[in-house]
């Protein structure tokens, strides 16, 4: 318990008890597009893992994109989805990750400025704590509530009242990237592929409580494991990489634990 392990997620991840883990935030490496000296990314084989590890009511949140091989799409991450529901996941929620900016435009397609983050549950979701941070356009008072009477008149019912200023958000989350946005860890820039804090923020109060055990079994810079110890949560990590592994260790040893909950 809140410790990173160095090796192979698969392995690990054997020796961990059934129904352990209440939240999983990660973003695999796909279609080639991340190295990670000559590791061999067996997908279905960490998906069963998750599986058995996840409890009754727990939560997956799988970040992944497409890679554009010979002028198309991989479509990878569907495969991936769709795997995870044969193998007894609920599909609980496709949400999309927006970036500011594309990281290599295309000439001749529309810019790519997302990636997928697919929820999966086992079960129903025994947590959610919506964030409401969606400021409602017309709070107060606004139009008439009518019903129609058996002559075909409408009669008024009184006003539709919408009390609060901030509702719950959409599916779409929108996180300015790079240098100073993603994170303030300089360090954390020598991983080639990092979300951004508030990403794995946001998903940790959404999907868990405090004491709860969130998982990455792919935890590269730490990003993850940093957003889980910020907000009280039990946290463990693995990669195969032994630089990512110092890596991440560096970034926990610097954050604090929050002094109230």
């Amino acid at each position: 318990m809140n410790e990173i392990i160095l090796g192979d997620c698969i392995k690990v991840m054997r020796d961990f008890k059934d129904d352990f883990v209440d939240l999983t935030i990660t973003s695999p490496p796909y279609d080639n597009l991340r190295s990670y000296n000559g590791f061999v990314f067996d997908f279905e084989g960490i998906a069963d893992e998750l599986f058995r590890v996840t409890k009754q009511g727990g939560v997956l949140v799988w970040v992944v994109g497409d890679a554009i091989i010979d002028g198309s799409e991989s479509g990878t991450s569907f495969r991936q989805a769709l795997y995870f529901k044969e193998i007894g996941f609920r599909l609980h929620d496709t949400m999309i990750y927006q970036k500011n900016s594309p990281a290599a435009p295309d000439s001749n397609r529309y810019f790519q400025i997302f990636e997928y983050m697919f929820v999966f549950s086992k079960g129903r979701p025994k947590t959610f704590n919506p964030i409401e941070d969606r400021k409602n356009k017309w709070p107060g008072s606004w139009g008439t509530r009518t019903m129609r009477g058996k002559d075909g008149i409408l009669i008024p019912k009184g006003k539709f009242v919408q009390t609060k200023q901030y509702g719950v958000r959409f599916n779409i989350w929108r996180y300015n990237t790079g240098k100073g946005f993603t994170t303030k860890d300089i360090i954390a820039f020598d991983h080639p592929a990092i979300f951004p804090e508030k990403l794995a923020s946001d998903h940790i109060l959404s999907w868990s409580n405090p004491g709860d055990m969130v998982f990455d079994p792919m935890c590269g810079s730490g990003t993850t494991l940093k957003m889980a110890k910020e907000t009280n949560r039990n946290w463990i990590g693995i990669d195969v990489s032994e630089e990512y592994v110092k890596l991440s260790r560096k970034r926990l040893e610097a954050t604090q634990s929050p002094l109230f909950v």
